[in-house]
């Protein structure tokens, strides 16, 4: 045992060498969401009746930690992982933490830089907007081909968020491509702002990601930086673009028990010598949708979606949908969500040919005949 005349004098000495040194305080959290459902849908081959995985969000883990290190600057980090809950499959290529996976500073007054694997900006800013926020994929637009539900990630980038001044938001990315010799291969690119003002709220923005070159030609998408945008009978004879630009724009007014909101995206997948496709391919895309918030824990939601093709072939969609959830607590949901939707013209196949368009709801890129039927009930936990 320390002798207590000894022990007095350090302590006065310690006092008098400075301050103690303090730890920045730090935190790191576990969260999640699981959604698993039964379904009903009209395929191209039949009716498809089965369980049902990410129903209105995607299964996902993940991890996000916080470090502060004085004068209002932070060191942030977020690993997120996607999969399956009916088979315990990884989602995004098979990648352990392919829904997002970035490390980066975070300043109170200058704003926020993040280098990754991360969703860009259009994503960050005009997706909140829409439907998709409150109701998923089934309210994305046919075939996702605007990336309206999220289904594209860019890697490889870096990202910086401003701070908010009066409701104003912006941010900016680019993804590099890494191609030795050619710096624009492969490449992405991209920047949103945002304007909130009471009830109203308004995002606009533009996403460009280049393709990979082949040798001697391209026989799908193989950015480096963007995963694929062809993930539906509605896109997929495009996947040999030499890029792809995504100009999306929304507004939303929020009043009281009823939310509106519109929204508009024009896509354009570009064709060069490497491409399998004649000329230039171009999609226009307008949303309107509604939700009433019925008692605290109901909600019932409603939107269409109207999307025609134009330049290589002619196709157009119309696509309704209607969603209707009750909350048991903050975490706990149950959910109904069903779609409709009715193609007609020619698309391209992956093939290279052309054939009647195919119907395909949202984001969940099943294939049906000239229509497609889809529903699904079913539980979604936060955690």
């Amino acid at each position: 045992m320390m002798n207590e005349k000894l022990f007095i004098p350090l302590i006065s000495l310690g006092s008098l060498m400075g301050p103690t040194i303090t730890y920045a305080q730090s935190s790191v959290s576990l969260y999640g969401r699981l959604d698993s459902g039964l379904s009903f849908i009209k395929t191209s081959t039949g009716n498809q009746y089965g369980a049902f995985s990410g129903g209105m969000f995607g299964d996902r883990w993940g991890f996000k930690g916080k470090e502060d290190l004085g004068n209002g600057l932070a060191a942030i980090f977020q690993l997120e992982n996607g999969f399956s809950i009916t088979t315990g499959q990884l989602r995004q290529g098979g990648r352990l933490f392919g829904r997002q996976a970035y490390a980066g500073l975070a300043d109170k007054d200058y704003g926020t830089i993040t280098l990754g694997r991360q969703y860009d900006p259009v994503v960050d800013l005009v997706q909140p907007q829409t439907a998709d926020i409150t109701y998923g994929a089934s309210f994305g637009t046919p075939g996702d081909i605007d990336n309206y539900d999220n289904t594209v990630r860019i890697s490889n980038s870096v990202k910086y968020v401003s701070p908010t001044y009066r409701g104003f938001t912006f941010e900016a990315l680019y993804g590099l491509g890494g191609a030795a010799g050619a710096p624009g291969e492969s490449q992405s690119w991209s920047g949103a702002a945002r304007f909130v003002a009471g009830p109203f709220s308004f995002a606009a923005g533009y996403l460009h990601s280049s393709n990979a070159n082949g040798q001697p030609a391209r026989s799908a998408w193989t950015s480096t930086t963007s995963d694929t945008f062809f993930s539906s009978p509605i896109n997929n004879g495009y996947q040999t673009a030499s890029s792809v630009g995504i100009a999306r724009a929304a507004a939303e007014y929020v009043k009281d028990k009823v939310t509106v909101g519109v929204s508009y995206s024009n896509v354009q997948a570009t064709r060069d010598s490497q491409s399998t496709f004649a000329s230039n391919e171009h999609w226009n895309v307008g949303t309107a949708f509604s939700s009433y918030q019925l008692t605290p824990a109901a909600a019932v939601g409603l939107s269409y979606t109207y999307t025609h093709a134009s330049g290589d072939t002619s196709a157009t969609y119309h696509q309704v949908n209607t969603a209707a959830t009750y909350s048991f607590s903050r975490r706990t949901e149950t959910y109904a969500v069903a779609g409709y939707q009715h193609a007609s013209g020619l698309q391209r196949v992956a093939t290279g040919g052309t054939r009647e368009a195919q119907a395909s709801i949202g984001s969940f890129g099943i294939a049906g005949s000239s229509t497609q039927v889809l529903a699904i009930v079913g539980i979604l936990h936060r955690f």
